[in-house]
């Protein structure tokens, strides 16, 4: 756009514009050759453009704005930090405990500086790595904090009054920003997971008296019998079966002995004893 009027008007455009004064310059243009009219046809039809995609722009941006909201995030309380900066750290972050401190947060995303002395020079270098998308979105809050009358544009000129250069102290405020978004992540998680009664654990889809939510007792078939993956227990304590006369000899020396039947012979004698005395009795010699 700003080509296109460097060629419609005479002597160009000193500056870029906004959509509404290169309506206002557009609507003075009136050209007469082939080649001008058709330039400007061409900026009237970009221009009609941008204001359908400024039109959805606001509409996305009200959309961020409702959606950063309803997750009960508060990083656009932050000075610099809009819908759409807010809703590419949440997306971004996911959830914030995989951060043990502020010193990891920082350097993913490669906010933390890398230190690069030597000998006794000592010096640190902007780091490369991280997250760049969300080392833009730092990088742009600074930028809006130093357009202000911020505590971002303070501690700014105190690092340059330290003897930092412009480049050194805007890395020092981008990692100052990266622990305020820190901060503020872990302060609205506590606060998500405290819920509605500020105890952990207590939301407005549960409570510990009641299943979980969306869980009834019927979603899930109940699983059936264990199959059987050893034996009983009884089958180890089964009695063995009962020896007989051919299982009851034993090897010994290499010859077979016949186990001697000492009661059956003690009850033989008992019985012969028994009957001589009957005879005995009766008058009959034994």
């Amino acid at each position: 756009m700003h080509r296109l009027f460097l060629e419609l008007i005479p002597g160009g455009v000193p500056v870029k514009k906004s959509t509404a004064q290169y309506q206002v310059l557009l609507a003075t243009v009136r050209p007469r050759d082939p080649a001008g009219k058709t330039r400007r046809r061409m900026a009237a039809e970009e221009l009609a453009d941008i204001g359908r995609l400024d039109a959805k722009l606001k509409t996305m941006k009200a959309e961020l704005k409702a959606a950063v909201l309803a997750s009960g995030s508060h990083l656009m309380d932050i000075h610099g930090i809009g819908p759409a900066g807010a809703a590419r750290i949440l997306a971004d972050v996911g959830d914030v405990a995989r951060f043990p401190n502020r010193a990891h947060f920082a350097s993913w995303t490669g906010t933390a500086p890398i230190d690069a002395s030597s000998g006794q020079h000592t010096h640190h270098r902007l780091s490369r790595a991280g997250n760049r998308r969300l080392n833009h979105v730092l990088y742009m809050a600074g930028l809006v904090q130093l357009r202000n009358d911020t505590p971002g544009r303070a501690y700014y000129r105190r690092r340059v009054a330290e003897g930092k250069t412009p480049m050194e102290a805007m890395r020092c405020l981008r990692r100052r920003l990266s622990d305020v978004v820190y901060r503020q992540l872990a302060a609205d998680d506590q606060a998500q997971k405290a819920g509605p009664g500020g105890h952990s654990g207590a939301t407005l889809l549960s409570s510990a008296a009641d299943l979980p939510p969306g869980i009834g007792t019927s979603d899930q078939p109940l699983p059936g019998p264990v199959p059987a993956t050893l034996p009983p227990p009884h089958a180890a304590l089964e009695t063995p079966a009962p020896r007989t006369a051919a299982t009851s000899r034993r090897r010994t020396g290499g010859v077979n002995v016949q186990r001697p039947q000492r009661a059956s012979a003690r009850t033989n004698d008992v019985d012969a004893d028994q009957r001589r005395r009957s005879l005995n009795s009766a008058g009959v010699p034994s």
